[in-house]
């Protein structure tokens, strides 16, 4: 078996935790690891053959970053511009062994599943059915009248499973409690087994034009360090298609029942049922004081949050974000996402605290005319060789040890030491310890934005 793990996405509904640069799938919420790395973790010992997880472009060393702590070995399969499921699945079709043919596993990378035993167990049902040229999706067996997700409706039973008489788009409450008194109905997971040449089979002859763009894409492809790049410009424009209307709704396809404690972490109210609660039935994370306080959510992450007399809330605070919503209504926070980008806010795309190839920055405090951050570099990190054309920079070293570049010069700075970095200077910067090395930035100029880089060349392939 191949496994395959769709690790894009954005996760506005779980804001402002979650954001466009850094989604729910690189986060830890539901217990140390980030959600991509327990989906890896969860199954990874079931291949012989590295998984492969396909990412956005924007998302790729964070990928690297997260599989390299974990120790495991993974193809990233980028693609330039998100286009759904059916076209990233293709693509990992087309790149797998065609000699082997292999049985793919197809997961989210942003879902939680409690009962590991029961659901190696139905992987094993999917695979002896997808032997045999069964198209095979995982269905969830309700336990509420869910609106937020699409229904499958079994049919015929088959050894193994069922086949699908249906699909169904997201019901009203009513109609979801039917689906749940029948018995007859799963939530869609998203999760699918197939062999790569019958997906290949049915998309040719479902869609086409996916096929061929595709095709092109990938027969054009490359390898840059750890990741895989396809041909762009043939690529975007390919159709934005899921799997389930490109080819499961259209085609014979089977249905495994799978009853394994599964979230897929959606938003806000999925993140309070799978947490455990105190004596007042509220979820608390973080730096929080509460009193009269019942059946809430609430999340610090950077400073004390108190609340007093609240029911049914959700309250996550972030470094730059507050979100107070009542329960039933969290669900909406997509619609604040929206207007944050129509006014171009920072805060729909990025947190304060900036993942980027060689560490992190958090901004400290900005204002007309400097900006402070906090640098970390990991051990062997260097930063590109660039300068700037409105800002100059000053650096101290409070942990660790800098090598730093600067017009030619190199010198090396302990802690407490400090360098000036002026307009216009061709400078760069490496931790050669073997601990994290951290600085503090000063940056002072009439333009600060992270635009004003010129880089003459940089270790990750960034431009």
């Amino acid at each position: 078996m191949k496994l395959v793990v769709l690790a894009g996405g954005s996760g506005s509904r779980l804001w402002p935790l979650s954001r466009s640069k850094y989604p729910k799938q690189f986060l830890s919420l539901h217990g140390e690891d980030s959600m991509l790395q327990t989906t890896v973790n969860r199954v990874v010992s079931l291949f012989s053959d590295s998984p492969m997880i396909i990412s956005n472009e924007s998302h790729r060393f964070i990928v690297a970053e997260q599989m390299r702590e974990k120790n495991i070995d993974v193809e990233i399969l980028l693609e330039p511009i998100g286009k759904n499921t059916a076209p990233a699945i293709g693509m990992a079709a087309m790149m797998s062994n065609i000699d082997e043919d292999p049985i793919m596993l197809v997961l989210p990378a942003d879902h939680i599943i409690e009962d590991l035993e029961e659901f190696r167990a139905k992987i094993s049902q999917a695979e002896n059915l997808a032997k045999n040229g069964n198209l095979v999706l995982f269905g969830i067996v309700p336990d509420k009248p869910e609106t937020g997700y699409g229904y499958i409706k079994r049919g015929k039973k088959i050894h193994g499973g069922y086949q699908v008489e249906k699909f169904v788009e997201k019901p009203n409450y009513e109609t979801a409690q039917k689906y749940i008194d029948s018995s007859e109905y799963y939530w869609n997971s998203g999760m699918f087994v197939f062999r790569a040449s019958r997906y290949l089979e049915e998309l040719e002859k479902l869609c086409p034009d996916v096929f061929k763009i595709c095709s092109e894409a990938v027969k054009d492809s490359s390898y840059d360090m750890d990741f895989i790049r396809i041909n762009e410009d043939a690529f975007k424009i390919c159709p934005d298609i899921s799997i389930d209307i490109a080819i499961m709704e259209k085609t014979d396809s089977v249905v495994v029942p799978l009853d394994a404690g599964w979230n897929d972490a959606g938003n806000w109210g999925s993140l309070y049922d799978i947490n455990p609660k105190d004596k007042e039935l509220n979820v608390i994370k973080g730096d929080v004081i509460s009193h009269k306080t019942h059946n809430s959510f609430i999340l610090s992450s950077s400073r004390l949050v108190a609340t007093i007399g609240i029911s049914n809330l959700i309250i996550a605070e972030t470094k730059d974000a507050v979100l107070v919503a009542t329960k039933e209504e969290a669900q909406n926070v997509k619609k604040v996402v929206e207007q944050l980008k129509f006014n171009k806010r920072a805060e729909s795309d990025d947190n304060k605290e900036v993942i980027r190839p060689w560490g992190k920055f958090d901004s400290v405090d900005k204002g007309k005319r400097y900006q402070v951050k906090h640098i970390t570099v990991k051990p062997g990190g260097k930063l590109s060789v660039q300068k700037h054309h409105h800002r100059a920079e000053h650096w101290v070293v409070v942990v660790g040890t800098a090598l730093v570049g600067r017009d030619g010069k190199e010198e090396l700075l302990t802690e407490n030491e400090s360098v000036y970095i002026p307009v216009g200077s061709i400078h760069w910067l490496k931790n050669p310890g073997k601990i994290p090395l951290e600085i503090i930035e000063v940056q002072t100029g009439a333009y600060l934005d992270e635009d004003d880089i010129v880089r003459y060349s940089d270790n990750y392939g960034r431009k």
